[in-house]
């Protein structure tokens, strides 16, 4: 019995390795690639002096260029633009040395030159649609278009000055951001 047994392990190891290995016709490979793409980025200016006015005067002033660059190309190549702004503050900050961001209104004007396909939309096209800054508001959009793109716009801020605000240089944040 011992033999058989041996027998029929050589004959299977035999078979096993005698066995040709079948070929495939053809094989496949996935490829995967990466299109890159830049940012949607927005610019504005660094700081600006809008000048000086006298408490219960309203004080106006262009911000400068802001500026939306969108580089993803796309497809759909949609975007808006939000702005809002702290409370300006002179001093310690006491209630007279604060002018509130319920009395810094905002309007961005219409576009000041975009380029690539699509709709740009502003936010505020003139003053008469001017909104206050307490709460973010949409400064500019593109609704439709593909494609990089960029679109430039020249905000104008009016500030209301409380009859009650002390004498001082104000500072403030407006912030623009876009998504």
């Amino acid at each position: 019995m011992r033999k058989m047994f041996l027998m029929v392990t050589a004959a299977v190891t035999v078979a096993a390795v005698a066995t040709p290995a079948a070929a495939q016709p053809s094989g496949d490979t996935i490829v995967t690639f990466t299109v890159s793409t830049s940012d949607l980025i927005i610019q504005v200016p660094a700081a600006v002096n809008l000048g000086a006015a006298f408490p219960s005067q309203t004080l106006s002033g262009s911000l400068g260029n802001v500026t939306v660059s969108d580089q993803r190309a796309a497809l759909t190549a949609t975007w808006t633009a939000s702005v809002v702004s702290t409370a300006f503050t002179t001093g310690t900050g006491t209630p007279d040395e604060i002018i509130q961001p319920n009395v810094v209104d905002y309007w961005s004007g219409p576009a000041v030159a975009t380029t690539g396909d699509g709709t740009f939309v502003p936010g505020q096209p003139t003053a008469a649609g001017a909104v206050s800054l307490n709460l973010p508001r949409t400064a500019f959009s593109k609704t439709s278009g593909s494609g990089v793109n960029t679109a430039t716009w020249n905000p104008t801020l009016a500030i209301a000055i409380p009859g009650d605000s002390v004498a001082g240089l104000y500072t403030g944040t407006v912030t623009h951001s876009v998504a």
